[in-house]
């Protein structure tokens, strides 16, 4: 292993702008329950896992919003609720209770929205206790593809949770399983808590998410345990007919995630602003990205940190997004007309894991990606799956190749600007195929500065160390 203690390159004076978004406090404070609670039970719901009770669940939740809220809709305990769609109210706290469950409906008559959990506007709105909502997801698949490895969807899946324009709103606690397509989706919310959710997703269901902030503001994502098939934690900011305005103020920390997709990540979808997000303290035990934002529209991404981060990342078969990228930062544009946004200001601090490909700071010369610092930054690259490799995935694009075949140096720079790498190491594991290449290679790019950098090729009688092009 070799260290560099000195800039290695630069096309002028290097002026990196130091990264430290400052999140909004979450200013939420649940209100207090008065004593008024609804059970299921006496507003004529079964509990026999057959009958649908949907009805008298939200004939519930009706009564307890028109009684005037701070009240509690209670799923007992021992019984098995069969739903479609439930549309939660304002002050209303849905409590799922221990040993209680709900089971979705694979009717889609039985549903509204296109979702289990459905609100609109809510103001104080709750979901918590510690029961489970079963989605029945290979029921909502048409067949399974053995040499794909996934499921192939029916033409109509519910998501569990569509949250629109909701104040004030805490889920805690409770958790869903098997879900046929996005977790919680939530969509242009403002003061939310997330605490303590429990997520067991099929890996090999696609679509699958865990959690989609998108178009929200002052969120908090902690203490979660994630296992899907997609994208565990996600930010986003997706095409709407209604402006939503940006997402921001975001804070994801202390969980726990395994997915077939990326760890935590920002994207794909960026038709607005993206700023002030953090995402510390977890540990991604699989995923194909471990760290990922994905720009392909025309949002700006910044002020981004990722810190104290553990991660494995691999590749999957070739329908799964990502080619076991450790980091990956690309801005590419969707389509041929898209005005690209920028990625910029993004600080990776302290994050240590192992991959099959490499860290990746893409720009194009459409969007120069911009003062991105790996700071303690520690990655080991192996091959140990039976996939291809020697891939680059930047998908979705009708721009560039989608699947690009090319060399996987351990970090790789393209098109970007003002980059350093700061008392980083990279090593390389027993298995190490043509195309593992360089430690460092830099294209396209400009004021790079490397110091305290341990690392060296991964042959080095045919590659240099460190190499700019």
């Amino acid at each position: 292993m070799k260290r560099r203690d000195a800039i290695i390159k630069t096309a002028g004076a290097v002026a990196l702008t130091a990264v430290s978004p400052s999140l909004s406090p979450f200013i939420f404070t649940p209100k207090g329950i008065d004593g008024k609670e609804y059970n299921v039970l006496k507003f004529g719901a079964e509990g026999d896992g057959k009958t649908l009770d949907t009805k008298a669940i939200q004939n519930a939740i009706d009564r307890a919003h028109a009684d005037g809220g701070n009240a509690r809709v209670i799923i007992p305990e021992g019984y098995k609720f069969l739903t479609g769609t439930i549309v939660l109210k304002s002050g209303v706290e849905f409590f799922i209770d221990q040993g209680a469950e709900l089971i979705i409906s694979t009717n889609q008559s039985h549903y509204k929205n296109s979702a289990v959990f459905y609100a609109e506007g809510a103001e104080g709105l709750t979901i918590s206790g510690y029961g489970n909502i079963e989605g029945r997801a290979t029921e909502f698949m048409s067949h399974y593809e053995e040499e794909n490895e996934w499921w192939i969807p029916n033409k109509w899946r519910p998501k569990m949770f569509i949250l629109k324009e909701c104040r004030n709103m805490q889920l805690k606690d409770f958790s869903f399983s098997k879900a046929p397509e996005w977790g919680v989706h939530m969509l242009g919310c403002e003061n939310v808590l997330v605490d303590g959710i429990r997520v067991r997703n099929y890996l090999d269901v696609p679509n699958c998410d865990g959690v989609d902030p998108d178009h929200c503001r002052k969120v908090e994502i902690k203490n979660c345990d994630i296992v899907c098939g997609d994208d565990a934690i996600v930010v986003k900011a997706t095409k709407q007919d209604k402006d939503y305005g940006p997402s921001s103020d975001i804070r994801v920390y202390d969980c726990i995630l395994e997915t077939q997709d990326s760890g935590v990540k920002i994207g794909t979808e960026t038709t607005s602003d993206i700023n002030n997000v953090v995402f510390e303290n977890c540990k991604i035990k699989s995923s194909c990205r471990g760290i990922n934002i994905q720009l392909r529209d025309n949002g700006i991404v910044s002020d981004i940190v990722f810190s104290n981060i553990e991660f494995i990342s691999r590749y999957h078969s070739d329908p799964w997004w990502g080619r076991g990228e450790a980091i990956s930062f690309t801005a590419i544009p969707r389509n041929p007309d898209t005005k690209s946004g920028k990625i910029k200001n993004i600080l990776v601090k302290n994050v240590f894991g192992k991959a099959e490909n490499s860290i990746r700071i893409n720009g194009t010369k459409e969007s120069v990606i911009e003062n991105v610092t790996l700071e303690n930054v520690s990655v080991k690259f192996d091959r140990w799956t039976k996939y291809r490799g020697g891939l680059f995935d930047n998908r979705p694009t009708k721009v560039y190749e989608p699947i690009e075949h090319r060399d996987n140096p351990a970090i790789s720079i393209r098109y970007a600007k003002d980059v350093s790498v700061l008392n980083s190491s990279i090593k390389w594991g027993g298995n190490l195929p043509e195309y593992f290449t360089n430690a460092i290679k830099v294209e396209n790019s400009e004021n790079i500065r490397i110091k305290s950098f341990n690392g060296s090729s991964a042959n080095q009688t045919k590659y240099d160390d460190i190499l700019f092009l």
